[in-house]
This record gives C-alpha cells, sequence and structure tokens, in this order.
C-alpha cells in the first residue's frame, strides 16, 4: 500500500520574527554620550536596513500559497493509491475465500458420507464404501476427499486452458445451487431438462437458440404486441419454453471444453452424448452409480442438497482459479510485448 506524503509545512514564525527584529534594534546607541544628530543617522541608518531585509520576508511569504498548493495534489493522489490498494486488498480476500477443498468434518455435516441402499448398489463404487449401516452404504470420506482434489485440479486447468464448463443439474435439490454456481464462473448451465441431441446434435441445438433470440428482439421491439391476441400467446409460450431449456446455454458458441454432473443416473443422456463426443466428465457420483463412466468421479451423496451445494460451489471455485492464473499470463505477455 502507498504511503501518504506528509504536506510540506511553511513556519510563518520564523517569518514573523525576522519581520519584528530589524537589524538597527540590535545596534541601540548609548543614551548618555551620543548626540541628538547622532540618533537621527543612527534611525535613518536602522530604517535602511530593515528595508533591506523587508524584501526576504515578503518572499518567504510568497512561498508559502506555493507549498500549501500543491498538497491537496499531494493528497488526492495519495487519496487514489489507497483506494487503489484497497481494492486490490478486497479482491485478494475474496480469492482467499474461495473453497477449493472440504475438510471432513465439512463432508459429514453436509450428509456426503451417506449413501443408498445396499441393494442399490453398484458393484463399482466399492472401493468408495467404508461400510454398511442399517442397509445403507456409508462413503469413505478419505476417498471422496483424493477423488474431489483430481477433479478440482482438473476444474482449475479447464478454466486455465479457457474451455467452457457446462453444468448440468436438473434435479429439484439442485438447480438453484447449480444456476449461482455456474454464473459465478460465467459458464454455462441445464438445469430443467436436458434435450436429446444438445450435444451431439448441437447445430440443431444452435438453430433453437437463434429462434429464442428472435422472439427476445421481437418483444423488445414491439413487433408481438402488433399480433393477434391467440397469436401472441403462442410465441410467448414458445419463448418461455425455450427459456427452460435453453436459456443456460445461449452465451455457449460451441461445444463445452467439458461437463460438471450432479447426478449421472439423473443426467444419462448427458454422460453418454459427452462419452460419445470425447468431453471429460467431473461429475457426483453415489453408491448406486458407476463410476467409470466417467473422467472424474466424485464419490459422494448425490442426493442431499448441502452436498450438493459443497461441491458444486469447489468445482466452480475451482475454475475461477484457473481463469484468474490465465489472465495473470496473459496481461505479463501483453507486458512483455509492449517492452519489446
Amino acid at each position: 500500500m502507498a504511503e501518504t506524503q506528509a504536506e510540506p509545512e511553511t513556519d510563518s514564525s520564523d517569518t514573523a520574527q525576522e519581520e519584528a527584529a530589524p537589524a538597527g534594534e540590535a545596534e541601540a546607541p548609548n543614551a548618555g554620550a551620543a548626540s541628538s544628530a547622532k540618533e537621527q543617522s543612527d534611525e535613518a541608518e536602522a530604517e535602511a536596513l530593515a528595508g533591506d531585509e523587508a524584501p526576504t520576508s515578503d518572499e518567504g511569504e510568497a512561498e508559502t500559497p506555493d507549498a500549501e498548493a500543491s498538497a491537496p495534489d499531494e493528497e488526492a493522489e495519495a487519496a487514489g493509491d489507497d483506494a487503489a490498494s484497497s481494492e486490490q486488498a478486497e479482491e485478494q480476500a475474496r480469492i482467499e475465500e474461495r473453497r477449493t477443498d472440504a475438510s471432513l468434518e465439512e463432508l459429514l455435516k453436509a450428509g456426503a458420507h451417506f449413501g443408498h441402499l445396499t441393494s442399490r448398489w453398484h458393484p463399482k463404487m466399492e472401493p468408495y464404501i467404508f461400510m454398511e449401516r442399517n442397509d445403507i452404504h456409508i462413503v469413505d470420506l478419505m476417498q471422496t476427499q483424493a477423488m474431489l482434489d483430481k477433479a478440482v485440479g482438473a476444474a482449475r486447468r479447464f478454466g486455465k486452458q479457457g474451455k467452457r464448463i457446462l453444468f448440468a443439474g436438473t434435479k429439484k435439490q439442485a438447480q438453484s445451487v447449480v444456476t449461482e454456481q455456474a454464473q459465478a464462473c460465467d459458464m454455462p448451465y441445464v438445469t430443467k431438462r436436458w434435450l436429446g441431441g444438445m450435444l451431439t446434435n448441437f447445430e440443431t441445438i444452435k438453430k433453437s437458440i437463434r429462434r429464442m433470440e428472435e422472439l427476445d428482439r421481437m418483444e423488445r421491439e414491439g413487433i408481438l404486441d402488433k399480433l393477434k391476441k391467440k397469436e401472441r400467446l403462442m410465441r410467448l409460450r414458445e419463448r418461455e419454453k425455450l427459456r427452460d431449456t435453453l436459456g443456460g446455454i445461449a452465451q455457449m458458441p460451441r461445444l463445452p471444453g467439458a461437463v460438471f454432473v450432479v447426478d449421472i443416473r439423473r443426467e444419462d443422456i448427458a454422460v453418454k452424448e459427452a462419452n460419445k463426443l470425447g468431453i471429460p466428465v467431473i461429475a457426483m457420483v453415489d453408491t448406486n452409480c458407476d463410476p467409470n463412466r466417467v473422467e472424474y468421479p466424485i464419490p459422494v451423496n448425490d442426493d442431499a442438497q448441502k452436498t450438493i451445494a459443497l461441491v458444486t460451489e469447489i468445482i466452480s471455485n475451482a475454475i475461477q482459479d484457473g481463469q484468474r492464473e490465465r489472465k495473470a499470463e496473459q496481461a505479463a505477455d501483453q507486458a512483455k510485448q509492449q517492452q519489446q
């Protein structure tokens, strides 16, 4: 943080003392031996000497306003530096507050360890199961932490590479948090319904997005108001339907570089399409799922809202960290080019 420079001070007391003490007083005549003419001569000499010193005092006084005038500029500059430093400190604090991991205590409080009934388990989840309790599988949270670390590393790398990560979570308890965290890292998302072909038939999906944008434009320009009531209602319903399914991917001009999924059984079509196109998948995987279907499985309860919120936030934060690193590198490269 830049230090505020001290204002230059002009001590007017010295100047006043110079004016109040003319040199003639220092050479006061002897009253017993001096004549009247001598006194007049000495007084004239004292006045002359005092007159010679006066300009010096005036010059000192003339310098004072200039020095004082420069003080507001210095204060304004210092205040600007302080404000910039404060903003940087606040941004750094926000970055440091972003969680990119979870402690065992946090996972326990979120209910991340509760799996499904033992009768519904998937055998390939065995390495991630700690024990059985009351016919329910308990997830090994040590494994959860290890796999979450791998997923975080992948998410940060994708963010740093500038890839788009599509968030998918259509179950009720996931919709709001998926929307919030996807928007936090400026990524596309699907929370209402996954349309078949959303990835494998993306060109058709783009046409539907353009249709949605056209209907938005027609409403802004008042074109829909000129239609008959029945036709206008049909257009508005069409637009709302498109918004529900495609609103989250309206700013996705091309296929995503990765997909984050909350529940791979619920989003079965999304996982299949991503696998078909070779798009890596980061996913929350419960005890009733096949973890081998995705590149970065996170063994965890995918039904509890607190668990969904915790894991989704961590993945979003990791992406933001990668984006920040990318911007820093780009700024450094631009600075080097300007120097050359």
